[in-house]
């Protein structure tokens, strides 16, 4: 349907006829400078007919010209069918680490070896495909947390730049800290605008807290303050076969993840602590995560708005230079 913004507008259609009551017309006679006597035995060679014509249609252009301006200045627009938007009322931050333990290639996808950062761009970023309705922010940590990402609901962009991070970006070891901290902050700020909307984080390591400025239960104390749920995964397998000089030996990759404090953050905000073990964990992980935290809530509506006026404004224009030409 066709909807006018402001249809008040209209009222100043009449508006040139009661000028033109109000107003005296002009005498061109009073402004000629010379008055010929013999100027009456020119008329006729001119027919009456054809100088009329060109006056009946300069008025009909002008006419039009002004309705389709009237039209213009009231902002017609196009409005679509109503559209279903699901809302989920969710804030979810999620924080990956990018320190250089995750260079570790202990798994599998498609029949080859990656490391732990290709497994969670992989299986993370179908989970960010499917949260539609949440506005979802991405912060990345290694020594120091960086907010690559405010909360959006433009999942492809927060996607694409998970994808494009790389190891070592934050820096070489772990700060889990800082990164909840981080949220924290981020989440804190958002919410002030709508007390109802629900926070969570979902920080995803293969570590412990090796750098920072911030103790993690310290940071999960505030974050259980601020009612951020955090869901912890340890990524990273529990061996791995290693070819040496002396052999093939079976070693733990993951003996550095501090499990423990992973389950204590989780535990203190109410959330949950997950082990992956390798790809197929980690996406029944999300899998898991997507039940907990459900992606819709209330759905609204929205009807697609298409502007229109630049149809009745260039078409009052054609009708002024035509009148103009005429």
């Amino acid at each position: 349907m066709i909807h006018f913004e402001w249809p008040w507008l209209f009222a100043l259609l009449p508006l040139p006829w009661v000028l033109r009551l109000l107003l005296s017309s002009v005498d061109q006679a009073k402004d000629a400078a010379l008055r010929v006597p013999f100027l009456d035995d020119f008329k006729s060679l001119t027919s009456k007919s054809v100088v009329e014509k060109p006056q009946k249609l300069k008025l009909w252009l002008a006419v039009v010209g002004w309705v389709l301006l009237i039209v213009a200045a009231a902002r017609p627009q196009w409005i679509g069918e109503p559209i279903d938007i699901p809302v989920s009322g969710r804030d979810l931050m999620m924080a990956v680490d990018l320190s250089m333990s995750m260079e570790q290639e202990d798994f599998q996808f498609e029949g080859r070896l990656i490391n732990r950062l290709q497994a969670s761009k992989f299986v993370a970023g179908d989970f960010i495909e499917r949260r539609v309705g949440d506005r979802i922010g991405l912060i990345l940590f290694g020594e120091r947390a960086y907010l690559q990402t405010p909360l959006t609901f433009d999942r492809k962009t927060v996607r694409t730049l998970l994808d494009e991070s790389f190891l070592g970006l934050a820096g070489e070891n772990t700060a889990i800290g800082d990164a909840i901290g981080l949220a924290v902050k981020r989440l804190r700020e958002n919410k002030k605008t709508d007390e109802s909307v629900e926070n969570v984080l979902v920080l995803l390591t293969d570590g412990a807290n090796t750098a920072g400025e911030i103790n993690p239960l310290q940071a999960a104390d505030l974050a259980a303050h601020e009612g951020l749920k955090v869901y912890t995964i340890g990524i990273g397998a529990d061996e791995l076969l290693v070819r040496s000089m002396f052999g093939t030996q079976r070693i733990n990759p993951s003996r550095d993840l501090d499990e423990k404090t992973l389950t204590k953050i989780a535990e203190k905000t109410g959330g949950k602590y997950f082990r992956a073990r390798n790809t197929q964990e980690l996406t029944k992980i999300y899998s898991i995560l997507d039940e907990l935290e459900p992606v819709e809530h209330d759905p609204k509506q929205f009807r697609p708005q298409k502007s229109l006026f630049h149809w009745p404004a260039s078409s009052a224009l054609l009708m002024a230079v035509l009148v103009c030409l005429l």
